[in-house]
């Protein structure tokens, strides 16, 4: 990790400040249209999340549970190209200061171009990627662009990952390491796999100063569970759900609910 704090690690030093964990909220840009996926993040910011994740429409998820899939492929089939991506960013970081992390898949920042997304991402006010799809040893544009630019590069970490594996993404992580709480695609669990608790003690014998679990958490008392033994909980399905069946206004209620959870 480096020494110098990025806004996602100051984000969560803040948290820490406040005694509490950090709350990250993902959602999918584009959904249900551009405009208010822009609103929907700025309303993540307004209600208690300290990191937003944005994830731009992929045609192959195959990280994601049934409900992300259903809303980035309504994204996709409205239209959402990489460029309105930049947009969403540009406007959402004018309106809050909450940093915003990309979570994209590998194949559309190469197809971009990983400088010029770098550049964009910056332009835009981006805080840095999440890449899930993509591990350091095969990444060294992207670590090589990251540094130029001093973007966050979050690298995921998972329970069957070797001690050699958590030693090279803690060594090229930035921001926090994704720590993935099982290893089936994201959704939601009736209760978190204690294999998260076990990886982040792992992650903190490898030398990682800042972990945040995701994958499963939907609940107030779930991330308050996580935030027993790791700095921050990641939510996307719940939040989501909320979008999809309320509109922006239930999707602010939900994540004022999830917030409770986390007060240490």
């Amino acid at each position: 990790m480096t020494e110098s704090k990025s806004a996602v690690e100051n984000a969560i030093a803040k948290a820490h400040a406040e005694g509490r964990g950090a709350f990250v909220g993902y959602l999918p840009v584009g959904y249900p249209d551009l405009q208010t996926s822009i609103d929907a993040a700025v309303a993540l910011a307004e209600n208690g999340v300290d990191i937003i994740e944005l994830g731009p429409p992929y045609s192959d998820p195959v990280m994601d549970g049934p409900i992300i899939q259903e809303a980035t492929q309504a994204a996709l089939a409205a239209g959402f190209r990489t460029r309105d991506l930049f947009t969403a960013l540009r406007e959402i970081t004018a309106r809050t200061d909450v940093p915003v992390l990309v979570m994209t898949y590998w194949n559309p920042v190469v197809q971009y171009g990983v400088d010029r997304y770098a550049d964009d991402l910056l332009a835009a006010g981006g805080a840095g990627l999440i890449t899930p799809d993509i591990t350091p040893e095969a990444a060294p544009e992207w670590i090589a662009a990251s540094e130029r630019t001093g973007l966050d590069r979050v690298f995921l970490a998972a329970p069957t990952s070797s001690d050699e594996r958590l030693d090279l993404v803690v060594r090229n992580t930035t921001g926090f390491v994704y720590t993935v709480s099982t290893m089936g695609i994201t959704g939601e669990r009736a209760e978190l796999d204690a294999a998260a608790r076990t990886l982040v003690e792992r992650l903190r014998e490898h030398g990682a100063a800042r972990a945040c679990v995701g994958i499963g958490i939907s609940t107030a008392d779930q991330i308050a569970g996580v935030l027993e033994y790791a700095d921050g909980a990641i939510v996307g399905t719940a939040l989501v759900r909320a979008l999809r069946d309320g509109g922006v206004e239930q999707l602010a209620a939900t994540t004022r609910e999830l917030a409770a959870g986390t007060k240490r």
